[in-house]
């Protein structure tokens, strides 16, 4: 296959290949339109930080084959509100939401293919349609249905420049292996993902503290077509210091270790920083609404490091990371094997157990176990740490994707900052998932916030150019 078609002029240009873009490609295409897609990525790197995901937060009234019992609108709103802290776009949030409802029988006639409902530590079965096969088999499904339909794919194809006037999309300048063009298309839907992996533009955000964030997400979001677009009058939404940012495991990669980097034990031990002190509480909530906030949590302590901490009592009762935990026969020799004051550990630990009140532990719902009289206080979960061996996990904030993006409205119809709307210009997925997360997480929301604004673009996009 071309990397670029030698006559590139679609009706649809679709900027990106992850979720959102693809969505958007197939829905633009079976509205009729001739589309291309442009992916920076080779193939064995294509779909984004799709390509890292498990599965979507799903509304449904009733069982679904994935899914059990229901998840009305209400209660996932609610959830979303809980993480978010109210920073979100209601109409835009409620979209998302609503959309969910009708893309498991979409997404299986365009090949994806889904796991039975999942049970145990996750706590997802009503919630969350999980991928089979992960994130990998979604994008794949989806490339293979694009190329059936027609769909035209350029990979290794990086935008270097627009031009936006008067909120219209004039031309794309693209470099392909040395070869640079100018491509005009009669609409264009701008799916291109955020900038986590431009570090240079998070020290800018963050300050020093960014040295030591970990790149969950792909290499190649360096946020070039955020930029164009803010410069030129795309109205910006979010700041640059929101995304999600979760607790993973320090000894992870600095570039794309995606899901399998998390640690889920966070809720069934302590947490400490370097000065062996706990700074939050681990029992607030189950992982799924409240695991991205460790993120940041970390990202606020001293060189932006902690370390999970747990006893043989809750070993297997969470998804087991991709790295081993560090082993110790006792809590002292455990501090001394992750560079911490024993003393310090020891009195830590020592107050915890005392503060612990008898409960009935149950890691799957929250159940009664807690402290009294310590701070941060632990409101569920909290058990005796006193059974070796005893174990624990280095953790560094991990940053999946970031918030800043543009606005846009319930068409996917790209906002200019003077309140006006792009005349050809549509955008989904990470590039405008701002406009819902405000700050926070929800497990599965990214892929639903995609999907929904993906279909949105290209079908609209398509009715643009077809009349």
């Amino acid at each position: 296959m071309s990397p670029l078609p030698p006559d590139a002029s679609p009706e649809v240009l679709v900027i990106g290949g992850g979720n959102a873009a693809l969505c958007a490609a197939i829905a633009a295409r079976e509205a009729g339109a001739s589309v291309l897609l442009l992916e920076a990525a080779t193939v064995p790197m294509r779909g984004g930080n799709s390509r890292h995901t498990r599965n979507m937060r799903t509304m449904h009234e009733g069982p679904l084959p994935p899914l059990t019992d229901a998840y009305p609108e209400e209660e996932y709103w609610q959830d979303l509100l809980k993480v978010t802290g109210g920073l979100t776009d209601e109409r835009l949030a409620r979209l998302s939401i609503r959309g969910t409802e009708r893309h498991v029988p979409w997404m299986l006639a365009h090949g994806v293919r889904f796991q039975p409902p999942l049970g145990g530590t996750l706590h997802l079965s009503r919630t969350n349609a999980f991928f089979l096969g992960g994130g990998k088999a979604l994008v794949n499904a989806y490339y293979r249905s694009a190329q059936a339909l027609g769909v035209e794919i350029a990979y290794e194809t990086q935008v270097v420049d627009l031009a936006l006037l008067d909120g219209r999309i004039e031309s794309v300048t693209v470099e392909c292996r040395g070869d640079r063009r100018e491509i005009r298309a009669k609409a264009v839907v701008i799916a291109s993902g955020g900038f986590e992996s431009n570090l240079a533009w998070l020290r800018e955000a963050w300050g020093p503290p960014a040295e030591n964030f970990l790149i969950r997400g792909t290499p190649y979001n360096m946020g070039v077509v955020l930029k164009l677009l803010l410069a030129q009058g795309a109205k910006q939404v979010g700041d640059a210091t929101q995304g999600h940012y979760v607790a993973i495991d320090a000894r992870s990669p600095r570039f794309d270790g995606g899901i399998v980097t998390r640690v889920d034990a966070v809720s069934l031990g302590i947490v400490v920083n370097r000065d062996a002190q706990r700074f939050y509480d681990e029992g607030e909530d189950f992982w799924p609404k409240r695991y991205a906030i460790w993120g940041r949590l970390v990202a606020g302590q001293p060189d932006q490091i902690a370390y999970s901490i747990i006893d043989a009592k809750s070993m297997g009762k969470f998804m087991p990371p991709v790295f081993p935990p560090e082993k110790a026969a006792s809590i002292g020799e455990l501090a001394a094997r992750l560079g911490l004051d024993a003393a310090a550990l020891e009195r830590t630990v020592a107050a915890f157990n005392a503060a612990v009140r008898p409960g009935t532990f149950d890691h799957t719902v929250q159940d009664d176990c807690r402290t009294e009289g310590l701070a941060p206080p632990k409101t569920h979960w909290a058990r005796r740490i006193d059974t070796p061996p005893f174990y624990a996990y280095p953790l560094r904030p991990g940053l999946t994707f970031t918030y800043l993006g543009v606005g846009v409205d319930e068409r996917a119809r790209l906002l200019m900052a003077d309140g006006s709307l792009a005349r050809n210009a549509w955008a989904a997925g990470e590039i405008m998932a701002g406009n819902v997360l405000g700050k926070g997480y929800l497990a599965g929301i990214g892929m639903a916030i995609g999907t929904t604004f993906g279909r949105i673009a290209g079908e609209e996009a398509a009715r643009h150019v077809r009349g």
